[in-house]
């Protein structure tokens, strides 16, 4: 869980530091909130590969794990 919310807490720092690099040149309104997200997602793409791919086998171990405990529970109301 750790890893989803620095992720997460990483995303939201890179898109406010672009969205503020933006608006330092000029840029408001929608044009600064969409160059924002475009950019700070193709930041965040390429520097945060490492961290995404934590948090992706997190987030898959835990469905994983939701997934047998569903069918364990669904086997034992069949029986």
């Amino acid at each position: 869980m750790r890893s989803v919310i620095l992720y997460s807490a990483a995303r939201i720092v890179i898109f406010l530091v672009t969205a503020g690099v933006l608006a330092l040149f000029g840029a408001r309104g929608v044009l600064l909130l969409l160059l924002a997200l475009l950019i700070s997602g193709v930041v965040s793409f390429v520097l945060l590969s490492r961290q995404r791919d934590a948090m992706s086998s997190v987030v898959a171990s835990g469905v994983r794990s939701k997934k047998s405990r569903f069918k364990e529970s669904v086997t034992k109301e069949d029986a």
